[in-house]
């Protein structure tokens, strides 16, 4: 775990939301958010993550961070929540969109309703997020914040993973055009692409399970996978003052592997 690179109260009052915040990537996020004086709440489909999460942000690091049972597959559900936690806490200043599926499949083999279930929560459940959070961050005295996480793979295509790699670059061109549209309104919108991060259902899926993790350290320059902290510590500079200035954008954390082409 990284420790802390931040000033206590960097974020202090702020109110954020978490998708997919119980797990992985979203709870390492959760954490450096709450940690740095954000009023966290996480949201995802499983009761069960949810409290376990909660009750270790509470054993472990002295954090109370609420929870949402939510399903960003449903727009109507999504609308509740957020409104329900402005409601909580006089508004929401942070969006972070993590809420992901996905599965290995052949393209030639990938049925109409597997497609749709990943583009569904990858790419309709941050499109319902942001629609449903604009009004609030548009009224954020301290500058409303998107951050959506995607992948490296949307930038490279995802063979095997197709309908995940679509999802994904869906959500960079969303973001994208969310900074030109809602610029205006005080908002940033950006976007994490990580690569292989030890620890998540991933990384287990994708490479450990597969026997790949040594061939896949061997093509990042740095020479291993990213920690999910390291992910979290990015979200916390943009969503603090030092990203008041940057909008559109990607922060690519991979450790180089997207631009290994086997020289």
């Amino acid at each position: 775990m990284t420790d802390n690179l931040f000033q206590a109260d960097l974020l202090d009052g702020r109110v954020a939301l978490v998708t997919g915040g119980a797990t992985g990537i979203g709870q390492a996020i959760s954490r450096r958010l709450a940690q740095l004086g954000a009023k966290v709440t996480i949201a995802s489909r499983n009761p069960t993550a949810l409290q376990d999460a909660c009750e270790s942000f509470r054993r472990d690091d002295d954090l109370d961070i609420a929870w949402k049972r939510l399903d960003v597959r449903e727009d109507g559900q999504v609308k509740m929540v957020i409104d329900e936690v402005a409601a909580a806490h006089g508004g929401l200043d942070i969006l972070i969109n993590n809420a992901a599926g996905n599965f290995i499949c052949p393209t030639a083999e990938l049925s109409p309703n597997g497609w749709r279930a990943v583009i569904d929560i990858d790419l309709n459940g941050t499109f319902y997020c942001c629609r449903h959070a604009y009004p609030y961050l548009q009224a954020s005295q301290s500058g409303g914040r998107i951050i959506s996480i995607s992948t490296t793979r949307a930038n490279t295509g995802w063979p095997g993973a197709a309908h995940a790699g679509a999802a994904k670059a869906g959500i960079q061109s969303l973001m994208r055009a969310l900074a030109v549209e809602w610029g205006n309104d005080g908002i940033r919108a950006n976007f994490i692409s990580p690569g292989p991060i030890a620890g998540t259902v991933g990384v287990q899926k994708l490479y450990e399970d597969l026997g790949r993790s040594e061939e896949m350290r061997a093509q990042t320059p740095i020479g291993r996978f990213g920690e999910a902290d390291e992910i979290a510590n990015a979200v916390a500079y943009l969503a603090s003052p030092a990203g008041d200035y940057i909008t559109g954008a990607e922060l690519a954390i991979d450790g180089g592997r997207q631009w290994n082409f086997g020289v």
